[in-house]
This record gives structure tokens, sequence and C-alpha cells, in this order.
């Protein structure tokens, strides 16, 4: 089995360049998707769309139909989520079927206090 998990987290352009930058010196960085802002992770991660993560994780590539009987859902319902997660970047689009090719999902962010604006 493939033993990868995939690091999901929001992360600002500065952290992400300077991640790439020293993956370009050789330093391991691990495997990311990064998103720029907590509500778009949120949108993206429902609870069915981590349900179908969670059923897919390590399986390889399935057919829609396959995943939807995993998850036991509509399959309608399910190639929705799918599209989502594929736009996204999350999981890949084969041409036998989709595949999220790691084993586990760590998710990682911060939420701060927005700055007041200072009016001048």
């Amino acid at each position: 089995m493939n033993d990868r998990t995939v690091t999901i987290s929001v992360s600002s352009r500065s952290a992400s360049r300077a991640r790439f930058l020293a993956a370009a010196k050789g330093v391991k960085q691990g495997h990311f998707i990064v998103f720029r802002k907590a509500s778009e992770l949120a949108k993206l991660l429902t609870d069915n769309r981590i349900g179908i993560l969670e059923a897919m994780a390590g399986k390889g590539t399935l057919s829609i139909r396959g995943v939807a009987g995993l998850v036991e859902r509509d399959v309608k319902a399910v190639y929705t989520d799918i599209r989502a997660l594929v736009d996204a970047g999350v999981l890949d689009q084969k041409d036998e079927g989709v595949e999220f090719p790691y084993s586990a999902v760590h998710v990682d962010f911060t939420i701060q206090p927005k700055l007041a604006r200072v009016a001048g």
C-alpha cells in the first residue's frame, strides 16, 4: 500500500514560495495541497467529501460508481463531490476513474484575528 500523507493547508503566498525554494535546494517538503483562505478549505472539505477521501485513501484508481458504493451514497451526488475534489487538485482524474494517491490526510491551518483597519 502507498504510505504517503498529504497535508492540506492554508498558507500565504510567501510561505508557499519559501517551501518551493527550499524544495528547489533539495530540502524534502512532503506532499501539500495549499489553499489561500481557510474559508476555501472549509467550503471544500464537507463531511461527505471527507468520507470520500477516507474511503478512497490507499485504494488506487476507482470508478465513481465504485466510490459511491464504498460511501453508500447516490452516484450523482458522489459525482458532484468528486468533481469538486478533482477541480481543487485533491483527487487525480485518470482515464479509468479517480484516484486519491495518499494513504492519509493531515489538515493544518491557523485562524488568527483580523487586524483592525486604521482610519487615515
